[in-house]
C-alpha cells in the first residue's frame, strides 16, 4: 500500500507560490486603494498611489539595466522614498542595501564596494559623506538624488537623476511578480559585529515574509494600525515593519529625525497606535515635560529592543500609559525574533515585579522555530534555573542566509545547527530568556552596534597612544557608550578632549568615546589587556558620576 507521500501530490502553480512580502502591497492596494498608506509632512499617499509609485520605480530601474542579483543601495531617512524602495527594488530580483545614515564616508565606501552596488539612491542631507565615499570608489554608480521637502538644511545633488523625475519616467503598469525562489536574497544589511569591517547580512524573501507577519501576530497588532517611524528603516529593514505595514493595510507616519516633541505631536495629530525604538527613544519620551505628553487619549503600543532596557525606562513608560513590549534579536535574525510575551496575571503584580518580568528577552517569535541557551562548547542546553549562563542561539526561518563573501564567519555562526548570537544569558524556570552579559565586546549605543576593536584601531593611530582598550560604560541617554582607556608613550602628553577631537575626525560621531581615561592598562602575564577589569572600573566611575 502506498503512503500518502507517494500519491503524486506534487507542488504546482495552483498550490504553491514562493513566499515574499512583495505580495502584501499588491493585495492592500487592491482591497484598500483609498486608505492612507504614507504620511510625511504635507505629503499624503494612498495605498494605490504608493503601489503605482513603486511600480514606476521598478520600471525605471529596469530601464537602466537593473535586474536579478543587482544591488541597489539607499542612503535615506524615514521617508516615502525609503518605503517605496523596499518594494520597487526586490520586485526586480535585485537586492536592497539600506545604508546607516550615521556612518562615515570610509565605511559607506566599503559597503558600496563590498555589496557591488550598481545604483545609489541618496538624500541631499548626506551629500558631504556620500560625495567623499563616491570619490574613493574605483567604478561609477548610477546616483539618484532625493530632495525631501521636509529637509531645509545644506546639501547638494550628486547625480544627474532626481528621484521624482526618475520614477515619473517609469511605467505605472509594470508587471508585478514575486521571486522564482523564496530563498533568493531580498536585502543586504551591514552589521559592525566585532571586527573593523562590517559584515554583510543577507536576508531572503521567505524570512522577510514570515517576520513581517510575525510582527503582527507576536505583537497583536490590529488591522489598519497607525505606525510612527521612530525606528530607522535602514536598521534591519525597519525590523521588517515596512513590509508589515503593507500586510496590515495600515498607515506609515514618517519621521525624519527622533525628537520627543515631534513624536508626541505626531501621536496626537495622526492617532498613532504603534511605534518601535531603542531604549534611547523611550527614555527621551519618558523624560519629556508633562505638558509635551498631554492630550494623548488613544492606547499606544511600543516595542523596545537593543540592550536590555533599564528598569527605570520600562517603569516610566508604564506611568505615561504606553504599553511597552520587549523584543530581542539581531541584524542576523531580521530584527526581533524573540518577544517577552505577556501573561494576564502579570498586570496584577506590583509594578516592580512587572518591570522585572517585562525586561526579559522572552520566547521565540511565532515564525521563529527555536530560541535556546546553550554551552557553546558542548552545545548542551543550560538548566532552566535562572542562574546558569550560556549563549543565546536561534534556529528557524528568521535567520539570515549568511554573511556575504564570508563563508568562514557564516560557518562559525551556524555551528551545531544553531545561530550563535554571542550574547550570554540564563533560562528562567518559565522558559523565558534573560541576557546577563555579552561574550563579544560589542557596545550597543542607542540601538547601534559599535565594535570596540574598530574604535581601538583608530585610537592606536594617534601618535601619543601605545595601548588602547575600549569598553562600554553605562549612560542614562544612550544605554551605554564607549569609554576608552589609553596608555601613552613615554614622554607623550595628550588631553581627553584632544583624543575625542581626533576620534571625531576619523569615525562616525556615535562611535566616539564619551570618556577617555589615561592609565597603565592592566595586563595578563602574556601581555593581554584585561578588559574585565576596565569594565568594572567604567561601571564604578559611571555610578559615582
Amino acid at each position: 500500500m502506498q503512503s500518502i507521500y507517494d500519491q503524486g501530490l506534487d507542488k504546482n502553480a495552483a498550490n504553491y507560490t514562493p513566499l515574499t512580502p512583495l505580495t502584501f502591497i499588491a493585495r492592500t492596494a487592491y482591497i484598500y486603494p483609498e486608505r492612507t498608506a504614507v504620511i510625511h509632512g504635507q505629503r499624503r499617499f494612498t495605498w494605490l498611489e504608493t503601489f503605482t509609485r513603486v511600480r514606476r520605480l521598478a520600471s525605471a530601474l529596469a530601464d537602466h539595466g537593473i535586474g536579478e542579483g543587482d544591488t541597489v543601495s539607499v542612503m535615506l531617512n524615514n521617508t516615502p522614498e525609503m518605503i517605496e524602495c523596499h518594494f520597487g527594488v526586490p520586485v526586480l530580483g535585485a537586492v536592497l542595501n539600506t545604508l546607516n545614515t550615521r556612518l562615515d564616508a570610509e565605511t559607506i565606501a566599503f559597503m558600496l564596494e563590498h555589496g557591488e552596488a550598481k545604483v545609489l539612491i541618496t538624500d541631499r542631507e548626506y551629500s558631504p559623506t556620500v560625495k567623499k565615499a563616491l570619490a574613493s570608489l574605483q567604478r561609477q554608480l548610477i546616483v539618484i538624488d532625493v530632495d525631501d521637502a521636509e529637509y531645509t538644511g545644506p546639501g547638494e545633488r550628486l547625480g544627474t537623476l532626481e528621484y521624482e523625475a526618475f520614477i515619473a519616467a517609469g511605467s505605472p503598469d509594470f508587471a508585478w511578480r514575486g521571486p522564482d525562489d523564496e530563498w533568493n536574497a531580498i536585502s543586504l544589511n551591514y552589521t559592525s559585529g566585532t571586527t573593523g569591517n562590517p559584515k554583510g547580512v543577507v536576508y531572503h524573501h521567505r524570512g522577510a515574509y514570515l517576520n513581517s507577519m510575525s510582527n503582527i501576530v507576536s505583537w497583536g497588532m490590529r488591522p489598519h494600525s497607525i505606525y510612527l517611524w521612530t525606528l530607522p528603516m535602514f536598521h534591519c529593514n525597519g525590523w521588517c515593519f515596512v513590509w508589515t505595514m503593507a500586510a496590515n493595510a495600515g498607515t506609515n507616519v514618517c519621521l525624519r529625525r527622533v525628537d520627543p516633541k515631534l513624536i508626541f505631536d505626531a501621536i496626537r495629530e495622526h492617532g498613532v497606535t504603534h511605534y518601535c525604538g531603542a531604549p534611547i527613544v523611550h527614555s527621551l519620551m519618558a523624560n519629556a515635560p508633562a505638558a509635551m505628553r498631554a492630550g494623548i487619549n488613544q492606547k499606544v503600543a511600543g516595542l523596545i529592543a537593543a540592550a536590555p532596557p533599564p528598569a527605570a525606562v520600562i517603569e516610566a513608560m508604564a506611568h505615561i500609559g504606553v504599553d511597552l513590549t520587549h523584543v530581542y534579536g539581531l541584524t542576523e535574525t531580521y530584527g526581533p525574533a524573540a518577544v517577552c510575551a505577556k501573561h494576564e496575571h502579570w498586570a496584577g503584580l506590583p509594578l516592580a515585579e512587572q518591570v522585572e518580568l517585562n525586561g526579559r528577552q522572552g520566547v521565540r517569535y511565532h515564525a521563529q522555530e527555536g530560541i535556546t541557551v546553550r554551552d557553546p562548547a558542548t552545545m548542551e542546553e543550560v538548566p532552566w534555573d535562572g542562574e546558569t549562563m550560556g549563549e543565546i542561539m536561534f534556529r528557524g526561518n528568521l535567520t539570515m542566509k549568511g554573511y556575504l563573501k564570508n563563508p568562514k564567519a557564516s560557518e562559525e555562526s551556524f555551528a551545531g545547527g544553531w545561530y550563535h548570537t554571542g550574547d550570554l544569558a540564563v533560562m528562567h524556570p518559565d522558559g523565558y530568556v534573560k541576557i546577563k552579559d555579552r561574550s563579544k565586546d560589542v557596545i550597543i549605543s542607542g540601538g547601534e552596534n559599535i565594535s570596540s576593536i574598530e574604535v581601538e584601531d583608530v585610537l592606536y593611530k594617534h601618535p601619543a597612544v601605545i595601548a588602547a582598550a575600549v569598553v562600554a560604560t553605562p549612560d542614562p541617554t544612550w544605554g551605554e557608550v564607549p569609554c576608552a582607556f589609553l596608555e601613552l608613550r613615554d614622554g607623550a602628553s595628550v588631553t581627553e578632549q584632544e583624543i575625542i577631537d581626533f576620534c571625531r575626525q576619523n569615525m562616525a560621531r556615535f562611535k566616539v568615546p564619551k570618556r577617555v581615561v589615561m592609565c597603565v592598562l592592566p595586563k595578563t602575564s602574556t601581555g593581554k589587556i584585561q578588559k574585565y577589569v576596565l569594565r568594572e572600573q567604567a561601571k564604578s566611575s559611571a555610578a559615582i558620576e
